[in-house]
């Protein structure tokens, strides 16, 4: 399955792998069995239960001990950040198609949506995942999700902070920071990120080079400028795709 680029409202370009049909439905097939098991349990509860109240009482009290079975997606997703047992044993998480957490609101939609797709996302439910490029089901449509493999989420996550300056206001001071190559720009980063004795004196001598490259000719700081550089360079080839 390939990856999906998504530029989020940070302008932060990530890489979301879609979890395949046949994982989901792997993963609806563990859910199914922990639901079976449940229900052998609730069946035999209500079959052996010894009622000392009311057929009323005994309605509302059935009712009560089938709620974690109608409401097992929503419950799972909503308080276990957007994974069902299924999913986490395969890697797998709900995620906004934009990268961020879903909301309440979301995971009520795609449950409310499970509930007319058909069981193990079959009939209709699985139609639009064989047509979607992102295997979203008809649920993930409307709730604006998708389900992606887990160890993507924890790089969007770190990619997200570590951009986390490109906001939607940001403005670049160097429009020549386009101009830089991969390779230079991962000079500049491995310069800033160093720990060494002589980190400063490095960072000079760069930023005297990259001036030199870029045709900049300003007195200003020379990590400040390095950093602007480097986050301009970013907003640039993040943009690129808006």
């Amino acid at each position: 399955m390939a990856d999906k680029n998504i530029v989020t409202g940070q302008y932060v370009r990530i890489a979301q792998t879609p979890a395949s049909i046949w994982e989901r439905i792997v993963a609806r097939i563990i859910d199914y069995v922990i639901v079976f098991i449940y229900l052998i349990g609730y069946f035999y509860l209500l079959a052996n239960l010894d009622y000392s109240f009311s057929s009323n009482m005994e309605i509302v009290f059935g009712f009560i001990l089938f709620l974690p079975v109608l409401l097992y997606d929503f419950l799972w997703e909503t308080f276990n950040n957007g994974r069902s047992p299924g999913k986490f044993l395969l890697g797998m998480r709900v995620v906004k198609a934009d990268g961020s957490m879903p909301g309440m609101g979301a995971y009520l939609m795609r449950w409310l949506f499970s509930l007319v797709e058909g069981p193990m996302m079959g009939g209709i439910g699985l139609l639009p995942m064989l047509l979607s490029e992102q295997t979203q089901r008809f649920g993930d449509l409307a709730a604006g999700t998708m389900v992606i493999k887990k160890a993507k989420y924890h790089a969007l996550e770190v990619s997200l902070e570590e951009y986390n300056y490109l906001t939607p206001n940001y403005r670049p001071s160097f429009p020549q920071a386009a101009d830089l190559s991969e390779r230079q720009v991962e000079v500049i980063d491995n310069t800033l990120s160093s720990f060494s004795s002589d980190r400063m004196e490095r960072i000079s001598l760069l930023a005297v080079k990259v001036k030199q490259v870029l045709g900049i000719d300003i007195p200003t700081n020379d990590e400040r400028f390095l950093y602007t550089v480097l986050h301009d360079y970013y907003y640039y080839d993040m943009t690129e795709s808006v």
